[in-house]
This record gives C-alpha cells, sequence and structure tokens, in this order.
C-alpha cells in the first residue's frame, strides 16, 4: 500500500533521495577532468582511466542486487545508512593510494557503498507514489540523478586547477559524510514493519523477473544508460588527451548536454498524459537514434569534433531524458510489494551494463570518436530491440475475439 506523506514531507524526501543519489553519481564522473594530471601521477596512459568507471560501476550494479531485497526486509533507513559508511571507506582510500592498481580497489569499494543510493531511489519513491504522480517524482528525481555526474566535472575541473587531481576526493568525501548525516537525523522509513516480506530472496526475484514487460524494459534501461556512461568515460579522453583542451574547458564541454536531458525528462513528464507511456518512450528512441549517429558517422571518417561529439550527446541526452522516467515508472508500477527487489533489477542490472560497457569501450582505440559512437548506436539498437518486446508481450497478453 502507498504510504500518504504532506507535500513537505515529500519534499523534503524527494530531496534526501536526491542528494543520496548523487553522492553515487558525482562519484563517477568528477574525476574525468583530472584524466591528465592522474596518468602523470600514476604512471599510466590515459585512456587506461576508463577502467576506473567500470571499475566502479560494475560493483556498484551488482550491490544493488544485495540492497534491494534487504530493503525489503528490514527497511530502507539501515540499508542507506550502511552503504554508505562503506562508500566513506572507500573514497578515503582513493585519497590515500599510492598506486593505480590501489586506487581501482578503492573505487571498487566506493561503488559496493553507494549501490544502496542507485536501488532506493527506485524503491522509496514507488513506497509513496503511484500512477501518474509515480511518473512525476521519477522524472524529478531523474532530472537530481542525471544533473549530478554532468556538473561534478566542472566542480572537479576547478579544484583540480586550483589544487591537485585528489581536492575531488576530498570533496567527496565531506559531501559523502554530510549526505550520510542526513539520512541518520532526516531520513523518514517509508517502509513500515507491516509490509515488510520475510520471502526467500531467489522467489522475490523469479516474480519480479518473470514478468515479460519489465524485462523489456529493463533492457531498455540498461541500453539507455550505458550510452550515457560509455560517453561520460570517453568523452574526457577525447576531449582532454586528444584534442588537449584544458580541464576547465573540458568540465563545461561536459555539461553541455545537460539540458538535454532536463528538457527531455520535462517532455517526458507533460506529454506522457497526451501521448501515453508507449508513445512517449518511441519519442525517446527517435532522438536516442539521431543522438547516436550523430557521434558516429563523423567517427567513421576518423574525426574528432566537439560539434559533433557535444551536439550528438545533446540529442542522445534528449531521449535518455524522455525514456528514464517513462521506462521506470511502467517497469517498476506492477510491484509494490517488492519494490525493493524491482528497483534492485533496475538499477543493478542498468549499472552493471553500463560499466561492462565503459570496460569494453577502454579497450577499444581512443583515438577518435568512431568507437564512442559505435558502442552508443549499438546501445540505440538495443533500446529499439528492448520496446519491441516490450509491445510484442503486450499484443501476447491481449486476448483475441473469435
Amino acid at each position: 500500500m502507498v504510504q500518504q506523506f504532506s507535500s513537505a514531507s515529500m519534499a523534503k524526501l524527494l530531496f534526501l533521495i536526491i542528494i543520496l543519489a548523487a553522492s553515487g553519481q558525482m562519484t563517477q564522473t568528477m574525476y574525468v577532468p583530472s584524466i591528465p594530471a592522474m596518468s602523470e601521477f600514476f604512471a599510466v596512459k590515459s585512456s587506461y582511466l576508463q577502467a576506473v568507471m567500470a571499475a566502479y560501476l560494475i560493483p556498484y550494479g551488482l550491490s544493488q542486487f544485495f540492497y534491494g531485497p534487504l530493503s525489503d526486509r528490514i527497511g530502507r533507513r539501515p540499508v542507506i545508512i550502511i552503504g554508505m559508511v562503506i562508500f566513506l571507506i572507500g573514497t578515503l582510500g582513493a585519497l590515500v593510494s599510492p598506486s593505480f592498481e590501489l586506487f581501482l580497489l578503492a573505487s571498487f569499494v566506493q561503488g559496493l557503498g553507494t549501490g544502496c543510493g542507485g536501488a532506493m531511489c527506485r524503491t522509496v519513491t514507488r513506497d509513496c507514489y503511484d500512477g501518474a504522480d509515480l511518473h512525476r517524482a521519477n522524472s524529478l528525481v531523474s532530472m537530481g540523478v542525471i544533473f549530478s555526474p554532468l556538473i561534478a566535472p566542472v566542480l572537479g575541473g576547478y579544484l583540480s586547477a586550483a589544487f591537485d587531481w585528489q581536492a575531488s576526493y576530498t570533496f567527496l568525501l565531506i559531501f559523502g559524510a554530510v549526505v550520510t548525516l542526513a539520512m541518520m537525523f532526516m531520513f523518514t522509513e517509508t517502509l513500515p514493519v507491516e509490509n515488510r516480506r520475510s520471502e526467500r530472496v531467489w522467489v522475490s526475484y523469479r516474480y519480479v523477473l518473470g514478468n515479460r514487460r519489465f524485462q523489456g524494459y529493463v533492457l531498455c534501461l540498461i541500453a539507455t544508460f550505458a550510452g550515457i556512461a560509455v560517453f561520460e568515460a570517453a568523452a574526457g579522453v577525447l576531449l582532454g588527451s586528444v584534442l588537449n583542451l584544458d580541464s576547465k574547458t573540458v568540465s563545461w564541454l561536459f555539461v553541455l548536454p545537460l539540458p538535454g536531458y532536463l528538457a527531455g525528462s520535462w517532455l517526458s513528464s507533460m506529454l506522457v498524459k497526451q501521448l501515453g507511456n508507449v508513445r512517449v518512450m518511441y519519442l525517446g528512441m527517435l532522438a536516442i537514434i539521431a543522438g547516436a549517429l550523430a557521434i558516429l558517422i563523423p567517427g567513421m571518417a576518423g574525426l574528432v569534433t566537439v560539434s559533433s561529439l557535444i551536439g550528438g550527446a545533446f540529442i542522445y541526452f534528449i531521449g535518455a531524458g524522455i525514456l528514464f522516467p517513462a521506462a521506470t515508472t511502467a517497469a517498476i508500477q506492477p510491484f509494490p510489494h517488492h519494490a525493493g527487489t524491482a528497483g534492485a533489477v533496475l538499477g543493478g542490472l542498468q549499472n552493471l551494463g553500463a560499466g561492462l560497457a565503459t570496460l569494453a569501450a577502454s579497450l577499444m582505440r581512443a583515438e577518435d570518436q568512431y568507437s564512442l559512437g559505435a558502442v552508443m548506436t549499438v546501445m540505440a539498437v538495443l533500446v529499439v530491440l528492448s520496446l519491441l518486446w516490450v509491445r510484442r508481450s503486450y499484443q501476447q497478453d491481449t486476448p483475441v475475439l473469435a
């Protein structure tokens, strides 16, 4: 049963969920402007620094499979606090790492911790909202979730220019501590004791994953987010190491696709009442295809241009902004009593897929934007296939009249 909250309480709750998710999302990209400095510090090639995002995203995704069902058993608040403490330990480790290998290990621990936010930002909204209200809440949360990893490089660029690359991780340590204290003293539990479930984890996962429409929406979200993650990982290398732009310029170029996502998320919320969820997702799909091709085609000629790279990302981000809240709402709506498990599958597979995609991208050439465009185009094709899968599942569920 959906919990009832006052408008003020819900505003506070959404703010807390957004800053919780932001602690994980900022960690994902804040280091990007510092890639040349980190490459020199650790004595590794700049392209190897893409592995940092993979080392972070893979445990970030996998840990959500643990946090989600656990939160269905013991509540959301203790799971959040446990995860944030793990994140603080990993961030401290990143600050003092003397080698690249230990730094990757610290990034892995960070991901293990912030997975709690990835799962809970979807789960808590389902605890509190239903229907159109759930779509609007997911739109607001998705704006906050995407805003933080894109604005983080701007802050990271200035910190790196003023101090050194470790300054970004010092900021993350302080911000993480503030978020942890806020969740301890301000977050109100959204899952009452009487609504908690004690069934076996595999039973919950079988119930959620057995839904064919859920399967399609999960694939759609995995592919969409993987395209964003690959762009975030590769663009820093292309702009900083290939075009030799300074860290401040790289950080500001990173922000330029952000209005596209915000506009797409706003459109998703506005158009869903007029067009319905399915047509809204088709619009997002078309924008994602156009954005990926805008990056791929110049890359096929061996080029790296700011206009095609950032312009293509802007269009892709519009599509992602439209798709994320629509697909998330459609996926999690049928599971009011398994919100933690459903949220864990969504967040876990989404970030695990993104981590594997960035790992694959780190092994590809980084002299031009072809590899980035190719991966993003593959992700766009997967979005098309996922929505066709959902459409087919609807047709199979529709009774045929004799």
